[in-house]
């Protein structure tokens, strides 16, 4: 386990890395990891222009709708730690090409589903085997860029390829004739960077002996269905029984994964780690990003959809000026290096985001699309200025030999951020007396306040001189 001095909050690493098969090939490691993500964050993406589509053709209640998009992130939240650890543990490039099959596979299977439940679960299964390929991509970067300037250019690149992403999966899925097609393709695309990665990446990892750490995961996980289920149920009633039981549960099971954690000899995640502020920071932004950011444009596109007429292939015409915008200011961001630190990056994109989501208020209520322009703009930048700075702060923040663990533990508070903001946004929308127009206004409001939140707790949690 890797220690921090009480002085100076500098990591000592007690393993060294290990490295297998020959020298990594650095351009061939960062085009693969990255056309991987690209690949998992267009999976991720993929319901947001088809929602209604997906729900008409599965019968899905409104009040289940959440779970048809946070069946990923839910199990990205659940296996990013563990799968972290084990690729840190057991090889970097093992776990990677084994998520990447993986989620080949449980991609093409959500095309054969017939019922919610079935591609709930096919979604799931998606976002446990992108937290496998995700959470080990930082690490083989980290092996094969040791140089600080190098690490900056590749996290910088893998940065702008979560952006691309998000902004090539919805104009994918509004393309295709059926959204089963979709998944079909993107299933087709995992499998053949899977195949490419099997002569390309060389092995790497940091051991530390011990066995994985199953328990945790499974508390983990238990903790974070109940919170969604929680923040799902609650748009029914937050008074109510079952809500208030599950978000106990989801309590209680937190302190049962601290527990676990503290006294594990292999944890997924070094409690303390939770000492250290740049570490926090990543945490936090990582969370806010879920909460704010994504929760709402997750849910944004099928808002626009019933209440502008929008189709799904102009939704996603529309939403690729934020998210376009995003990849390219991402892969721009890394110039400001040394002159901007990573948390105030965080914080300045933070502040772009709510700014730009106040500037499209009353834009679904006036029926006119182009009053959301201004607004999707200064988001989209504000979004590509997150995703540079977050993956650069998550492996500055823990020793390198534990990069794949920093990596999976600022996705993980990422996509728990995700979930609850994917659930709380419905909530919020859908609840609104006066109509969704008015609902979506509501949740604009609210995301804005969460990311000004974020701006403040990200420059708070600065290194101790």
């Amino acid at each position: 386990m890797t220690r921090f001095s009480e002085r100076t909050l500098s990591p000592v690493p007690e393993k060294h890395e290990v490295a297998e098969d020959g020298a990594p090939r650095p351009r061939a490691t960062l085009a693969l990891t990255s056309a991987a993500t690209a690949v998992a964050l267009m999976t991720y993406t993929a319901p947001m222009v088809t929602l209604p589509d997906i729900a008409a053709a599965l019968h899905t209640p409104l009040s289940a709708q959440a779970w048809l998009l946070n069946g990923t992130p839910l199990g990205l939240a659940a296996l990013l730690l563990v799968a972290g650890s084990l690729a840190d543990d057991y090889g970097r490039r093992r776990i990677f090409l084994a998520g990447t099959f993986a989620l080949g596979i449980t991609t093409a299977l959500s095309a054969l589903t017939s019922s919610t439940l079935l591609f709930t679960l096919t979604r799931i299964a998606q976002g446990a085997s992108s937290a496998a390929l995700l959470a080990s991509s930082l690490g083989l970067i980290v092996h094969a860029f040791p140089t600080p300037r190098g690490r900056l250019h590749a996290t910088g690149v893998w940065g702008a390829f979560v952006s691309g992403g998000i902004a090539v999966g919805p104009l994918v899925t509004g393309a295709m004739p059926d959204w089963r097609l979709a998944y079909a393709v993107l299933g087709a695309a995992a499998l053949v960077v899977a195949a490419l990665g099997v002569r390309t990446l060389s092995e790497s990892r940091a051991p530390r002996g011990g066995r994985p750490d199953l328990a945790g995961a499974v508390t983990f996980g238990l903790a974070l269905v109940a919170l969604v289920a929680a923040l799902t149920l609650g748009r029914d009633g937050w008074l109510r029984a079952p809500v208030g039981l599950l978000l106990l549960a989801s309590v209680l099971l937190v302190g049962v994964f601290a527990v676990v954690e503290r006294r594990g000899t292999t944890p997924m995640i070094d409690l303390s780690l939770l000492r250290h502020r740049p570490f926090l920071a990543s945490s936090a932004g990582g969370l806010f990003t879920g909460f704010a950011v994504i929760g709402l444009f997750s849910f944004l596109p099928a808002l626009l959809q019933q209440t502008l007429g929008l189709s799904a292939i102009d939704t996603a015409w529309l939403f690729l000026l934020w998210s376009g915008l995003s990849f390219a200011v991402a892969l721009q961001a890394r110039r400001l290096a040394g002159r901007v630190s990573s948390r105030h990056q965080l914080a300045l994109g933070f502040l772009l985001h709510a700014a730009g989501v106040l500037t499209m208020l009353g834009a679904l209520d006036s029926g006119s699309w182009t009053r959301l322009l201004p607004g999707l703009v200064i988001a989209g930048v504000g979004s590509g200025l997150l995703n540079a700075a977050l993956p650069l702060l998550s492996v500055e923040s823990v020793p390198a030999a534990r990069a794949a663990m920093g990596s999976g533990a600022q996705q993980t508070f990422r996509y728990i951020g995700s979930c609850a903001g994917v659930a709380l946004t419905i909530a919020i929308a859908t609840s609104a007396g006066s109509g969704l127009a008015r609902g979506a206004d509501i949740a604009m409001v609210v995301s804005a306040a969460l990311a000004v939140l974020a701006a403040v707790s990200v420059v708070v949690l600065r290194e101790r001189a």
